[in-house]
């Protein structure tokens, strides 16, 4: 490879950096979860772990940081980084990156992140490997073994980066577990100055949220789900009572998505949001791998489902052969009498 398209000479690149992602002056979840990730993948290699925090009096998420496994955190404030925009967010990245030469760079699958990544990776001249699953190091060389689902789902691939750095992957939320915190810790911050000639051509007026209730389901402990077997969008009013009862959320599969009985917001796949429930509870779901991708990590798994042989059946922990028509409602009643105890 032409030397001069390298943005970190391999030799030079050391340690394993997370975007720590910040909204309305909060760490959004997603970086935690790297950063438990990074902290393996920074043992492996014996480099140091570090966050990347970037806003507008944002440094009360420093300790949060450290706590959750930073040995260091790239600070830069100002109020131009307030809120995300693309040129000033892609022109700091960039300076910190040439600057310190990370060999790994990691970030959320979130919008933000999708917009920032690629836009980075351009701008060092390195690869980037989205929508990834599983992050290891090759033992003999010590590349980023970057593993993401490919042609629909059917089948992984794990994609390298070898002759250039950073290495630089997306990952969805959800995906990756976060390391329990340890308020103890502490670590170094580096303080970096926001480059005031960064030309930026946006403007943000004003932040409009979507309306309706939130759904998180990446951090939901109970998930009722229903798929295409609930016949129509009528079916999700039943998950909607039990979810209720249960203390639970209400999610979907790309089939009843795509039908149009309830919006994508709510789907879990490989597609959608990836859930690592208590209790899953899927409705009317076939099991296409697509969806057992986003939830096949939940703890426990029934199934309900008038098909004894759905795939669903062989990842579950109970399965119940029948009409979610007639079983829910008989279990949204037994909790009532339970909760009336």
């Amino acid at each position: 490879m032409d030397n001069e398209k390298v943005g970190v000479s391999i030799q030079d690149a050391k340690g394993v950096w997370v975007f720590a992602e910040q909204r309305e002056g909060k760490v959004m979840n997603i970086a935690f979860e790297l950063l438990g990730e990074g902290s393996k993948l920074a043992k492996d290699l014996g480099v140091e772990l570090s966050a990347v925090l970037m806003g507008d009096n944002v440094d009360g998420n420093i300790k949060d940081l450290f706590a959750y496994g930073a040995d260091k955190v790239y600070f830069v404030e100002n109020a131009e980084l307030k809120d995300y925009r693309t040129e000033p967010y892609t022109e700091m990245m960039n300076q910190l990156i040439k600057e310190y030469k990370p060999q790994i760079v990691l970030i959320g699958a979130t919008n933000i992140g999708r917009d920032l990544a690629p836009r980075v990776a351009g701008r060092v001249r390195t690869g980037l490997t989205a929508d990834c699953t599983q992050l290891t190091i090759d033992p003999e060389t010590t590349n980023l073994l970057q593993t993401r689902p490919a042609f629909g789902g059917n089948l992984m691939a794990t994609i390298i980066c070898p002759e250039s750095r950073p290495q630089m992957a997306t990952v969805r939320s959800g995906v990756m577990k976060k390391k329990e915190p340890d308020y103890n810790r502490t670590g170094e911050v580096i303080t970096a100055s926001y480059d005031k000639s960064t030309k930026v051509r946006t403007v943000v007026k004003e932040i409009v949220k979507e309306a309706g209730r939130a759904v998180n389901l990446e951090e939901a402990k109970i998930i009722i789900s229903g798929g295409r077997g609930l016949g129509g969008p009528e079916g999700f009013e039943i998950l909607e009572k039990a979810a209720e009862v249960l203390g639970g959320v209400v999610a979907a599969s790309r089939a009843a998505v795509d039908s149009g009985w309830i919006s994508a917001k709510h789907q879990v796949g490989q597609t959608g949001k990836t859930v690592h429930a208590k209790i899953y509870i899927a409705c009317g779901i076939s099991g296409a791998i697509q969806h057992l991708a986003g939830m096949q990590n939940s703890e426990l798994v029934i199934a309900i489902n008038k098909n004894p042989a759905a795939p669903i059946m062989q990842i579950a922990d109970y399965g119940i052969v029948g009409d979610y028509k007639n079983i829910l409602p008989l279990l949204i009643e037994e909790i009532k009498y339970v909760n009336s105890l």
